[in-house]
């Protein structure tokens, strides 16, 4: 059997939706309350990295492939990119080109949702494909030991 004891993925069940959902809340509010793209893609790929260690590495290469995770990197890229561009074409690079709404409101920042969107996918999928990386890596060199619980 793969992945952890029985009490670690029973936990792992319950706590890793929380942790993403937390990720996803922090990334659509961080122009609001403290945090952003950045930190809350950290969270999201440590929801992620959660899954792989209690449920092993095929589990989670079920669940989410290293293709969708570098797909969803590069939506990322391409969203941010694309937020810059259209400020470009409104006259300054980055300019907000959306309305502003009322203060405090979660519409009310123009473009920096957008792009703490963007940056989230991007810096989420980029540390779970390294997380995925870094464990394959482990497998390869370990030869195929990590999986039985024992150190290289």
């Amino acid at each position: 059997m793969q992945g952890m004891s029985l009490i670690v993925k029973n936990i792992t069940r319950v706590v890793a939706g929380f942790i993403i959902l937390f990720g996803a809340y922090i990334v659509l509010y961080g122009h609001v309350t403290p945090g952003g793209g950045f930190a809350g893609g950290v969270i999201l790929a440590g929801g992620l990295a959660l899954v792989v260690l209690a449920f092993g590495e095929e589990f989670a290469r079920n669940v989410l492939t290293h293709d969708v995770a570098r797909l969803a990197d590069s939506m990322g890229a391409l969203l941010f990119l694309l937020v810059a561009v259209l400020g470009f074409m409104g006259g300054v690079f980055f300019t907000n080109f959306l309305p502003l709404g009322d203060v405090g409101a979660l519409l009310s920042a123009g473009t920096i949702p957008i792009a703490n969107l963007g940056i989230g996918i991007k810096v989420g999928a980029g540390l779970f494909g390294v997380f995925l990386a870094l464990a394959a890596f482990r497998r390869a060199t370990s030869g195929g030991s990590a999986a039985h619980g024992r150190l290289p």
